[in-house]
């Protein structure tokens, strides 16, 4: 038998003990024992419910008890999850986690302290919840030289920014509708200035590149300031807004940033909407893979915590080597990297097309009918560098958003 903790019972912690009694017999011949969750902590009680039994108040329970060999640490945010992982791992115990935050912080010195005990620091159900693509990354695709990750990683945000393409709603309307669905938190600051997507980026760009990237060194941007007009031009050029996080090689050099992105039926980032998420990864012998599924919820996420238990029972005195080394991935400046821009600017197009193609070169113009006052036009590929010196010596300029087709 195999006794495991489980840190938290709330959404994700009580789908991971939903999920191991649904799913008892299947998960047992798997792991090639009976895995027992022993204890759940968590600071309330929850009585008429059958885990009260197992119930603890006290940390030190769990880590003072020689039985528990496997904690699950869905707490989230970084303290105390940090110092109980920590001391979890110190003390011989394997860890698995859904714990985004943690990783992207700490992801360097856990697994350090994984691989000096022989034991294991897990955490599938970090970047995009029940999608399977930590695995892949760390053992099927090992033959290839990952050159690009591409994904939308937030539910939250993919959810509205398909609910404002439907219904033509503009963005606070919609983030209030998720928040009474549930979608959204009541403070989604994480997810809509795509600080959630940014975190889940770096933790998949470490292990695709085998170097440590830095959260706090990409280049990141919300959904915020999308109106329901960028829609309109976006649904009459046949393209959709996605969040999208992206790392890629470019030359000798590499570039990792989060940004509202419009894209066309070409990109297979396209269809995925509502609160799905999907990975687009490029291999240089692979070529092109994509990974796609419910990014969040609590049974999807708690399945993905579930498969690392059994991997770390079937692991539990040997480590599983992951690719993420301690040495920094340095990034591009951001002002190097090169993409097209749709622009909205005020005027009419007979006033200031001459204007425009002056800055920027020969650009593709679209106009609504309802907005007279303005018109949008898309750049030729340029860098961001050269987008800005632009951009500055235009007047009216009302948005940008980068494009990708």
């Amino acid at each position: 038998m195999i006794n495991i903790a489980v840190l938290g019972y709330g959404t994700v912690g009580s789908g991971v003990v939903e999920v191991i009694n649904t799913n008892h017999d299947s998960i047992n011949k798997k792991a090639g024992e009976e895995i027992n969750i022993k204890y759940v902590l968590d600071l309330r009680n929850f009585p008429g419910d059958p885990i009260q039994e197992k119930i603890v108040h006290d940390y030190e329970v769990i880590i003072n008890d020689p039985d528990i060999q496997i904690v699950v640490e869905v707490m989230g945010g970084i303290e105390p999850a940090y110092t109980f992982v920590k001391r979890a791992l110190e003390s011989g115990k394997s860890v698995c986690t859904s714990n985004k935050e943690l990783v992207a912080k700490h992801g360097l010195e856990l697994l350090k302290i994984a691989r000096d005990k022989d034991i294991n620091f897990l955490f599938e159900a970090s970047c995009g919840g029940g999608i399977p693509i930590i695995r892949p990354l760390n053992s099927s695709l090992t033959a290839d030289e990952i050159d690009e990750i591409t994904g939308i990683l937030n539910g939250t945000t993919n959810y509205i920014l398909s609910e404002m393409s439907t219904k033509g709603s503009e963005f606070e309307d919609v983030l209030k509708d998720a928040q009474e669905k549930g979608y959204a938190e009541q403070n989604p600051e994480a997810d809509v200035e795509g600080y959630d997507a940014c975190r889940k980026i770096a933790i998949l760009s470490s292990l695709a590149f085998g170097r440590h990237v830095n959260y706090e060194d990409i280049y990141t941007e919300g959904i915020t300031e999308i109106t329901a007009a960028d829609i309109k031009y976006a649904r009459k050029l046949e393209t959709s807004i996605k969040l999208l996080a992206t790392s890629k090689k470019v030359g000798d050099g590499f570039y990792a940033m989060v940004s509202p992105v419009m894209i066309n039926a070409s990109n297979p980032l396209f269809s995925v909407n509502g609160v799905f998420n999907a990975i687009f990864v490029h291999g240089n012998v692979l070529g092109d893979a994509m990974f796609y599924g419910s990014g969040a919820g609590k049974l999807p996420t708690a399945s993905a915590v579930v498969a690392d238990v059994v991997d770390a029972a079937k692991h539990l005195h040997r480590n599983i080597m992951m690719n993420w080394s301690s040495k920094k991935l340095n990034l591009m400046d951001i002002s190097q990297v090169e993409a097209r821009f749709f622009v909205r600017i005020k005027g009419t197009k007979v006033q200031r097309i001459e204007e425009v193609n002056r800055r920027f070169g020969q650009v593709q113009t679209i106009e609504l009918p309802d907005e007279p006052d303005e018109f949008a036009f898309i750049t030729p590929a340029m860098t961001e560098a050269d987008y800005h010196a632009k951009a500055e010596q235009m007047d009216g300029i009302i948005t940008m958003i980068r494009a990708r087709f």
